[in-house]
């Protein structure tokens, strides 16, 4: 109400009077080809173990990738980020960089049942080491920044020639970015683009993934190489860095607690594809509250995943990508 006494001529609500309106002039959309689906590949065989603290998901063995990836290409989900969970661990996580490691013998498996499927190879070592680290250990348990960006660099090369697509280190390691562009073009392959885990947190989300990963720390924590949750600016000069090193595209993890984050980086870099991971406690928090019956799942789902875009990622990666998938093919 104007000074007046009189309503104004424009009303907002005139533009939210139908569904079909509304839908006309949305300012942000999210899509299916939007979702990227995380799966965590265990060694063995007929295995689909269910992760009771992420229902839904599963870790799966090789022989069983066949169901699961024509399920996610069914849905128009268009790519996966792999997590390996492999027979063996030990100090330097040597089967993440092996011939025969447990992704370098699942990617072709993938490749050969969805072709046109993008394949994004999650670089670390905290699935492989047998103290859950992200890398190599000194004698006082602290991890060795340069010995670690040597293995990165192997386990790199190593998905690469198993055929992947997209390269995605994820610790947090001082220079990693560079080692890696490096180490890759050396090997030939200057095509493969890396999307680095630039701003990633020592966040207290991580702890489901970690038990479907089976890369729980055994002592100590990662936050000396992982970002302090109360810093902001900080993100930027990790993604400058990243850039200034090679990095192709950059992420946010977590996701749904750091929306300011995303936004701030989207608005400095904007000419970089900014990829938001909704972690694994964001997951859960949302499934145990629907299992409660307190909130309508679907519904606050796709609210929380539409606002990781409306913050500015460019694409997502949730375990709600398969469900995310039915909903919004159902309501196109």
């Amino acid at each position: 109400m104007n000074h007046h006494g009189f309503y104004p001529k424009t009303r907002l609500r005139r533009l939210r009077q139908t569904r079909a309106l509304r839908d006309l002039i949305r300012e942000t959309h999210l899509d299916v080809k939007d979702l990227v689906m995380p799966l965590f590949i265990k060694h063995g065989s007929g295995i689909k173990n269910p992760i009771l603290s992420m229902p839904g998901q599963f870790q799966i063995s090789i022989d069983q990738l066949e169901e699961e990836i024509k399920t996610i290409t069914s849905l128009g989900i268009t790519n996966v980020l792999l997590f390996g969970i492999p027979e063996h661990k030990d100090a330097l996580g040597q089967d993440s960089y092996s011939d025969h490691g447990i992704i370098q013998t699942a990617i072709p498996v993938i490749k050969r049942i969805a072709p046109d499927l993008l394949v994004t190879s999650d670089i670390c070592f905290c699935e492989y080491t047998h103290h859950g680290h992200c890398g190599v250990l000194t004698n006082t348990h602290d991890l060795d920044n340069d010995k670690t960006l040597a293995l990165l660099v192997k386990q790199a090369v190593s998905h690469a020639q198993a055929g992947t697509d997209i390269i995605a280190p994820s610790g947090m390691i001082d220079g990693m970015v560079h080692a890696i562009r490096e180490g890759l073009d050396h090997a030939g392959f200057q095509h493969l683009p890396i999307m680095s885990y630039s701003v990633k947190y020592s966040s207290a989300l991580y702890g489901p993934f970690r038990q479907a990963a089976e890369g729980v720390p055994q002592f100590g924590d990662r936050s000396t190489h992982m970002m302090d949750i109360a810093n902001g600016r900080e993100a930027l000069r990790e993604c400058a860095l990243d850039i200034a090193e090679g990095a192709d595209m950059l992420m946010v993890k977590p996701a749904h607690t750091y929306l300011d984050v995303i936004s701030c980086v989207k608005q400095n870099f904007p000419e970089l594809p900014l990829g938001a991971y909704h972690t694994s406690a964001e997951f859960a928090m949302i499934k145990a509250a629907a299992q409660n019956g307190w909130i309508n799942e679907q519904n606050v789902a796709l609210e929380v995943l539409t606002a990781m875009r409306r913050a500015g990622a460019d694409f997502i990666i949730t375990y709600y990508a398969k469900e995310a998938a039915m909903w919004l093919n159902a309501l196109s």
